[in-house]
């Protein structure tokens, strides 16, 4: 199932904090990637959140996979999971 992630800062979250895990962040997100569940990796282009496509069989699984992030871990960031599906519109045309 694909997975819409968007990022939310949470309140308590810091330049500094960010700053300090940036990094390994990174490292993390690429490992993500490696595993096929992260499928693609964007930034907002009208604030700086994150928005991830992942792979992944449930919501549960998306969570738990975000949740080995390191801004995840130390609380600056956290991630609303939309599930999506296929757009059934096409169908109207054939029939």
């Amino acid at each position: 199932m694909k997975i819409l992630a968007l990022e939310h800062e949470l309140p308590n979250a810091t330049a500094e904090g960010f700053q300090q895990y940036a990094k390994d962040e990174a490292r993390n997100v690429w490992a993500l990637v490696q595993a096929g569940v992260v499928r693609e990796s964007y930034f907002r282009a009208d604030r700086s959140e994150a928005v991830l496509v992942l792979e992944c069989q449930t919501l549960d699984e998306a969570r738990e996979a975000l949740s080995t992030l390191p801004f995840v871990k130390n609380q600056l960031i956290t991630f609303e999971l939309i599930p999506l599906k296929a757009y059934p519109g096409f169908e109207r045309l054939f029939v």
